[in-house]
């Protein structure tokens, strides 16, 4: 099987959201490959850091909620 890797760093950036703190930082529980992938397509900031949270930079912060609100709001 192969795997649309987009769709998942999109969804990876959505559940970022769940672990928001500090306005704009997040922990960084997810698969490191998407954590990479992110930080390359400027997303978040660098996973390779000892921190155990990044930071969402500006753009990151609005496709995250965008994502998050797309996919796992309840619509009434």
């Amino acid at each position: 099987m192969e795997y649309d890797y987009d769709k998942i760093d999109e969804m990876v950036l959505a559940l970022l959201r769940l672990g928001l703190h500090e306005e704009c930082r997040v922990w960084k529980g997810h698969d490191w490959d998407a954590m990479d992938r992110l930080h390359a397509k400027g997303f978040i900031s660098n996973p390779q850091a000892k921190a155990k949270s990044v930071v969402l930079t500006e753009e990151g912060e609005c496709r995250s909620r965008e994502l998050f609100e797309r996919n796992f709001a309840r619509k009434s």
